[in-house]
């Protein structure tokens, strides 16, 4: 009888162990089950399906900071390119400066200030003279909040007699507006620009007066 009991005692506990071991894997296969559906869930958020002739193209989407310093740099040659870049004509220049100036702070609408009070935009005008800006590079640090750049660019004021070269240096920070507009795509604002360096190159052509 004693033997029997025995045996009943030893068949509970092996019972009980393999009821364990049963509850042990099945939360085990819940919890993998969970964690491969949200491993799915967030790889499935970064797809987007665009449709082309017909067709259904996937395209994988990144965050802002992914491409950080390439949406940055592209920023900060708009701005430029919008300040600099300019024709003979007043309200041309006053329409390209103010594209520019939803992209910088007030730093930037104090160096127009200070080109205008100058004569630097009347000059260009009386003398028919195009301006135009390729920018080399830009410098940047992100490791650093609000990110900080140097932007090298080589200027050129076009005449129909005359082009003279000049080597363009700016500073400033970016900071994150975290909001994107229209007029500022990236979302992104200059702040504290300063130039730095506006040279002539030691090459020119023609003669004549190009405005300082």
């Amino acid at each position: 009888m004693f033997t029997q009991l025995k045996n009943i005692d030893t068949a509970f506990r092996h019972i009980k162990l393999f009821s364990y071991l049963l509850i042990l894997a099945n939360t085990f296969t819940i919890c993998f089950g969970l964690y491969k559906w949200c491993q799915l869930s967030a790889e499935k958020d970064g797809k987007i399906y665009i449709l082309y002739n017909g067709k259904v193209l996937q395209a994988l989407a990144s965050d802002k900071k992914t491409n950080l310093p390439v949406q940055l740099r592209d920023h900060i040659k708009t701005f430029h390119q919008y300040f600099f870049n300019l024709s003979p004509d007043d309200k041309a220049i006053k329409a390209s400066v103010s594209k520019s100036l939803f992209l910088a702070d007030l730093s930037a609408k104090k160096q127009y200030d200070n080109l205008l009070e100058s004569g630097y935009y009347n000059n260009l005008i009386s003398a028919s003279i195009s301006q135009e800006i390729e920018v080399d590079s830009t410098v940047l640090n992100i490791d650093v909040y609000p990110y900080s750049f140097t932007t090298y660019g080589t200027q050129r004021l076009v005449r129909s007699s005359s082009t003279a070269i000049r080597k363009l240096v700016t500073k400033g920070q970016v900071r994150d507006l975290k909001t994107q507009t229209d007029d500022n795509p990236h979302g992104f604002l200059i702040q504290g620009w300063e130039i730095l360096e506006n040279r002539d190159e030691p090459k020119s052509y023609g003669n004549e007066t190009i405005p300082q």
